[in-house]
């Protein structure tokens, strides 16, 4: 079958390019792996029993941003839900509720006993201007580039702005707070080690600072429930391809690409397609592996980024209806000794469904979803059976810390299922289970591979590993923008 592009993985990268694709004309092709979208931010179902594939918070959702465009523009039914608070940080005796607004958040920081108040909004203050610079690109993707003379001329403009991110270019958050005299302000410093080792990937001593402090307003950027799990959206958008007119092919996984003249061969499991342009929502690894042939240093290079990075031990618990949890959806982070790295068990995010998606579980309990980061380099080398003891003494530690930090969900569990990054990558095609990108710690290659390119004449990468990032909205714009590029010849 000929096409103009074949889009390879229906993670929500392989989503934005066939959105993208499919609203500028061009006829596209979309092949996945497994029978259900979303990639890594799927919902799947086990036993009836229906679960977030990983526990996050998703944004993208305020009018005009990304997924808001879609939903308003093909009509999709798909029901988001502010959640306030968007998250509960529990260490120790810290609770902080994390409201849907910087200024509550800051609010509740100065409330704290003996907070250094000043010292806290001048934090806030640095962060906001970062934060403000950065999300304004997100909410207009077309500042990103590829740019035309239009969006040259909006940045031109802007320039003034963009001084506020010079300081902090290829330096860790650290540095910010250490500007601020607030390296040992331990509240502060927990929830951002904790939101960083979530969104960047590392923590507070090593994240790049404009990264970082942009994630900071992660919970107050167009971020929401999506009704039913974020699945949900991700089917939402393969119904608008098909009505498009694009080839949506589920449980058809790609198994080789390989160059025919001036188009490209993609066999899949069942048959064959044949395009100029491919674009493939696969970690680099896996797209050296389909496409031998081609000799890319980028490729190399992304593989040993990826590498650096973690996978996922992960619980999928339910909880019994009468639990007393909040009744709308809602999300628990939990650590154990602050002192200690946010990984392996001693920080743990917890997503819990609510008593408003009955569809989720039987007899109308609840879904919870929890998971904290395990290194990759440290599985590595251990065999088979020394990983299974690593994550499942991980997991125990998982166990242990909600039974401490959230006793309330804990007592009523009635069902439990344990998923490790083998896992991951036996369900989910996810190479050696690999999870969240490329970690950003500091350093100016953070802002290599800004222009979207290809890794060879017609054939690009998007997903998290690449530019802009690891949130589900930043792997749709990356495939945005990819798709633009193609679009624009």
């Amino acid at each position: 079958m000929d096409v103009d592009c074949v889009v390879v993985g229906a993670g929500f990268g392989g989503l934005g390019a066939a959105m993208t694709l499919a609203e500028g004309g061009a006829r596209v092709a979309l092949c996945e792996a497994l029978k259900y979208p979303g990639g890594c931010a799927s919902t799947f179902t086990r036993q009836g029993w229906r679960f977030e594939s990983g526990a996050t918070l998703f944004s993208g959702f305020d009018p005009g941003q990304l997924f808001d465009r879609w939903i308003t523009a093909h009509s999709l039914a798909v029901e988001t839900r502010v959640l306030d608070p968007m998250v509960e940080l529990r260490a120790g005796d810290l609770r902080l509720a994390v409201p849907p607004s910087r200024e509550g958040l800051i609010a509740r920081l100065c409330a704290l006993p003996a907070a250094p108040v000043e010292r806290l909004r001048a934090f806030f203050d640095t962060q906001r201007a970062v934060a403000d610079t950065l999300w304004a690109l997100f909410d207009d993707p077309e500042m990103l580039p590829p740019f035309d003379l239009r969006a040259l001329g909006r940045h031109a403009l802007r320039a003034h702005r963009y001084a506020a991110l010079l300081p902090w270019l290829g330096r860790p958050l650290a540095a910010v707070l250490a500007r601020h005299e607030l390296t040992h302000c331990e509240p502060l410093r927990v929830y951002l080690d904790a939101l960083c080792q979530i969104t960047v990937q590392t923590g507070v001593d090593e994240a790049e600072a404009c990264f970082a402090l942009s994630a900071t307003d992660y919970c107050f950027r167009g971020t929401r429930h999506v009704h039913g799990g974020i699945g949900a959206l991700a089917s939402a958008l393969t119904d608008a391809l098909a009505r498009m007119g694009a080839d949506v092919r589920m449980s058809d996984a790609a198994r080789s690409i390989t160059r025919d003249g001036d188009v490209w061969v993609v066999r899949t499991r069942k048959g064959e397609l044949r395009a100029r342009t491919v674009v493939a929502n696969v970690l680099p690894q896996s797209l050296a592996a389909l496409a031998p042939a081609v000799r890319s240093p980028r490729l190399a290079a992304l593989s040993a980024r990826v590498e650096e990075g973690w996978g996922a031990a992960m619980l999928y618990l339910g909880v019994a209806r009468e639990a007393p949890l909040r009744a709308h959806a809602h999300h628990l982070e939990l650590v154990g000794d602050v002192s200690k790295p946010f990984v392996e068990g001693n920080h743990v995010f917890v997503s819990v469904s609510g008593l408003d998606e009955p569809e989720r579980a039987p007899g109308g309990a609840r879904t919870v979803t929890a998971s904290t980061h395990v290194p990759m380099r440290a599985l590595a080398g251990l065999d088979l059976d020394a990983q299974g003891r690593y994550v499942a003494e991980v997991q125990r530690r998982m166990m242990a810390l909600i039974e401490a930090q959230a006793p309330e969900l804990a007592r009523h569990v009635v069902h439990r299922m344990t998923a490790s990054p083998r896992t991951f990558e036996r369900f989910t095609g996810r190479f050696r289970g690999y999870v969240g990108g490329v970690p950003r710690r500091a350093g100016l290659h953070n802002y290599e591979g800004i222009w979207p390119a290809p890794v060879a004449p017609g054939l690009y990468l998007v997903g998290d590993s690449v530019f802009p990032g690891q949130s589900t909205l930043a792997t749709a714009i990356g495939g945005q923008r990819v798709a633009r590029r193609i679009l624009a010849g």
